[in-house]
């Protein structure tokens, strides 16, 4: 068992409870830990959540380009250290479906629009599952937020 991906995992549940200023607490205190040494799973992981408990929405893009970038230096191999069902391919569809929706919150439509058309085009690598219908959801109805808009 990775120690990191537990504590990531516990903020998560803090989260996930309401507590979003207790996660956010408890990410910074695992970034701290993890920066010094940083593993691209580790970071992927903890940015990509550490993004959905900010306040500011600059705050909310800073971490999501974080996990991002982590991704890219990401390999398969890694990823199915922690659980052999994981790709890197899978963790895009969600990380420019984030992106496209923070430069959405900051009005920044047209590199929205690039990151949603991204997510769009990395989508088909999810299964027809409960997740993949989540992030399939979310991109159709934040590309309709897009249109009606423009």
């Amino acid at each position: 068992m990775d120690p990191v991906m537990t504590q990531i995992a516990q903020a998560q549940e803090l989260a996930s409870s309401g507590d979003r200023a207790g996660a956010r607490s408890a990410f910074e205190k695992v970034w701290e830990e993890i920066s010094a040494a940083p593993d691209a799973l580790h970071v992927v992981s903890l940015a990509h959540y550490m993004a959905d408990v900010q306040d500011d929405p600059a705050q909310e893009l800073c971490w999501d380009l974080r996990a991002l970038d982590a991704a890219d230096s990401l390999t398969d191999a890694r990823a199915q250290e922690h659980h052999a069902s994981l790709q890197v391919a899978g963790f895009y569809p969600s990380l420019h479906l984030n992106l496209a929706a923070d430069y959405r919150k900051l009005g920044r439509d047209a590199e929205a629009v690039e990151h949603l058309t991204k997510a769009e085009a990395s989508v088909g690598t999810l299964a027809d599952d409960g997740y993949g219908r989540m992030i399939r959801g979310a991109i159709e109805r934040l590309r309709a937020e897009l249109i009606r808009d423009h």
